[in-house]
């Protein structure tokens, strides 16, 4: 409506009035925007016919504008037009005003936002130019994602689960995402994606997004060599099902469960054969969809033994196909450990003048050693920073494709990495600054050295700067020596672990975790209280959000390490044949481990339901089991067979033991009861 004043007003009563013809990602984009308004002004309100009297925004396209995804947002005395180049254009000129003026956070659905009420919004006249992103094809591989299948009932997850995600992504500006990995083809996942106006693109074990050779001929023999025609109509059936859809086509050739091909085709015994094998596959994948599709966007992913053989000059790669490198999955740009093996090959991008190049990029991982998967990236921040910045450097500013596992834990390094993508660099103490205010209402200042904190407390295991653990630390390596022990292997190494703790005896290994986590514990269980004082002073809305994002994880951190420490220590006690000691200390080690369990049941109230009952990855629970069953074999040293014997040598009265009758003194205490009894006696 026509005003006096230099702004531009919205309110309940404004209409939203797009093109004629809606297409499906502007309507997902003006359902948002609607249920925006709705949650700032109390009413929803969306209509067609246009009057005189309402407030009105305008969307148009221009498809002559240069830039892609642009927008040009005009704000005048008697309405607000937003033009976009393409139908990202009018999304992420829609989702612009939604965060500058409406107050929706990008994470409003992950931080559970409080909206701020408000009757109206002022928008000042004159003209909002969207900025250039730093990278083209910018986005989420939604990656060991086991709490996102396991939140809810259906399999595979519905809308309510992958469209707050894909409603995140958009909001951070990105505009490209795997939707999962290895999901049933009749998922809605990629569909939706697509709907919503985002590129689509695959795992690298996937190429194409074709399904797995064995999946469908689970008879025939995995080797492209011999049954290369049944492998070329997977691809084809892959090509003709999104050859409509916005496609970055990854081109590649692996083995079934994302291994080297050659393990199931052992003919391929040189890097001459297997480099030639690759070379061309990925040729004649690029052929099959340029017979679909009008110059396609295809990209290559240089990750794990493909980098190394494209290193070593083995592999040739087409003209105008985008190279993507990856890092270790600590953050670093070098090659990913292999086991034992950490050769720490370089993946930088070797430079524009070699083609467009980019990046896959872990602020989650999981690899069974030390990685965090249900706690943050273990890193400093400005690891993140300074290692994207000589990306962009190198010219890998065409492709980043980030690691995101189940968003909701790692929402601080996302937003760093969407910042990235967006603009090309971050002050780190700045953007936390933000972040923080973004979420708590008070205790600023307080929250932000938490946070600060929290990344120099990770345990280092290695010499290099990113060798620093996350949650998983405490329990794949855990899980390792428990059945170790108990298969009465204890003379031997286990070679499994000497990624962490070099080639040393099985009594040093066990000796060297408990050295690490020693050091661990004393820095998380100073952060710990610390996190428990601020979090008795936030307001309630503030603590529950707190809870959620920051201390459950550290939570996660100070039990994990309390826990391995006193596994170690019943293993010390055990070499001595102190069997009760032992057996106090394996029980202390699973209630230390339950802290962690109960705090992920703590975060799991309201609309979060579940959300961690999927946990397999890490799988705190099973590194209880592992406990138990370790406290069982450890009870049948001694108190076995009668179960009694410890109670009467360290807890019954001495009045008692030589006059107590069998019938009434022989019901065996519990573990649990007989533990803590020990424990007072050993004053442990």
């Amino acid at each position: 409506m026509k005003t006096d004043n230099p702004y531009y007003e919205i309110d309940s009563s404004t209409v939203v009035n797009g093109p004629v013809a809606l297409s499906k990602a502007v309507e997902h984009a003006l359902h948002m925007f609607q249920r925006d308004m709705d949650k700032v002004f109390n009413k929803q309100k969306m209509k067609t016919d246009i009057k005189d009297e309402v407030s009105l925004i305008e969307l148009h396209h221009d498809k002559q504008m240069c830039d892609e995804e642009a927008y040009i947002i005009t704000v005048k005395e008697d309405g607000l037009r937003i033009i976009g180049s393409d139908d990202l254009g009018l999304i992420y000129g829609l989702l612009h005003i939604s965060k500058t003026y409406l107050g929706i956070d990008p994470f409003w659905y992950w931080i559970d936002q409080r909206i701020k009420k408000r009757e109206s919004v002022h928008i000042p006249l004159g003209e909002i130019r969207s900025p250039k992103r730093k990278v083209r094809f910018r986005g989420w591989f939604v990656n060991d994602e086991v709490c996102l299948i396991g939140w809810k009932e259906p399999y595979p997850p519905t809308k309510e689960v992958w469209h707050p995600v894909f409603e995140a992504l958009l909001r951070s500006g990105g505009n490209m995402v795997i939707p999962g990995t290895d999901l049933p083809k009749e998922g809605i996942h990629f569909e939706l994606a697509s709907e919503m106006g985002l590129w689509i693109t695959h795992h690298h074990a996937e190429p194409l997004g074709a399904e797995m050779f064995k999946r469908v001929y689970p008879d025939e023999q995995a080797s492209y060599a011999t049954n290369h025609l049944l492998y070329e109509q997977l691809w084809e059936e892959a090509i003709e099902k999104q050859k409509e859809k916005k496609v970055v086509w990854v081109l590649s050739f692996r083995g079934q469960g994302d291994t080297p091909f050659w393990t199931q085709d052992p003919t391929f015994d040189t890097p001459s054969k297997r480099g030639e094998m690759i070379s061309r596959v990925i040729k004649k994948q690029l052929e099959m969809i340029q017979e679909h599709v009008d110059s396609p966007q295809c990209c290559v992913a240089l990750y794990g033994e493909i980098s190394e053989l494209y290193r070593g000059g083995y592999i040739d790669l087409p003209q105008g196909v985008i190279k993507v490198w990856a890092d270790n999955g600590y953050g670093k740009m070098v090659s990913r450990r292999n086991g034992n093996e950490d050769f720490r090959i370089s993946s930088m991008p070797e430079g524009k003048e070699y083609g467009e190049q980019g990046i896959y990029y872990h602020v989650t991982f999981h690899d069974l050693q030390a990685s965090n998967h249900l706690t943050m990236f273990p890193n400093e921040p400005t690891l993140i920073v300074q290692e994207l910045e000589e990306v962009f450097a190198t010219g890998g500013d065409d492709y980043l494709l980030v690691n995101s596992g189940n968003i909701r834990m790692h929402l601080y390094p996302l937003d760093i990495v969407s910042d990235m993508w967006n603009v090309g660099n971050v002050e780190v103490n700045e953007h936390l600054q933000r972040f923080v205010q973004r979420l708590y209402s008070s205790h600023h200042h307080e929250i932000a050295q938490l946070y600060k904190s929290y990344f120099q407390c990770s345990v280092p295991f290695g010499e290099h700067v990113d060798n620093r653990a996350g949650e998983q630390f405490y329990h794949h390596p855990a899980r390792r020596i428990i059945g170790h022990w108990m298969q009465g292997k204890a003379t031997q190494s286990i070679e499994a672990l000497y990624w962490a703790t070099g080639e040393r005896s099985f009594d040093e290994q066990v000796c060297w975790f408990k050295e690490r986590c020693q050091i661990g514990y004393r820095n998380w269980t100073v952060l710990n209280e610390t996190s428990q004082v601020i979090f008795n002073e936030l307001s309630h809305e503030d603590r529950t959000r707190f809870f959620d994002q920051f201390h459950i994880q550290v939570i996660l951190h100070c039990s994990g390490n309390a826990g391995f420490i006193k596994l170690c220590e019943a293993y010390e006690f055990a070499r001595k044949d102190e069997f009760p000691k032992a057996f106090v200390s394996a029980s202390q080690a699973i209630w230390y481990y339950e802290e962690g369990v109960q705090a992920l049941r703590q975060s799991e109230h309201g609309k979060w339901a579940n959300f961690y009952k999927a946990d397999w990855l890490t799988n705190v629970q099973w590194t209880i089991e592992s406990l138990q069953s370790l406290r069982r074999y450890l009870r049948m040293h001694g108190d076995s067979p009668h179960f009694f014997n410890w109670y009467k040598e360290f807890m019954m009265p001495d009045s008692e033991k030589h006059i107590y009758l069998e019938n009434t003194h022989r019901n065996p205490l519990s573990d649990d009861d007989l533990a803590k009894g020990l424990q007072e006696v050993f004053s442990m």
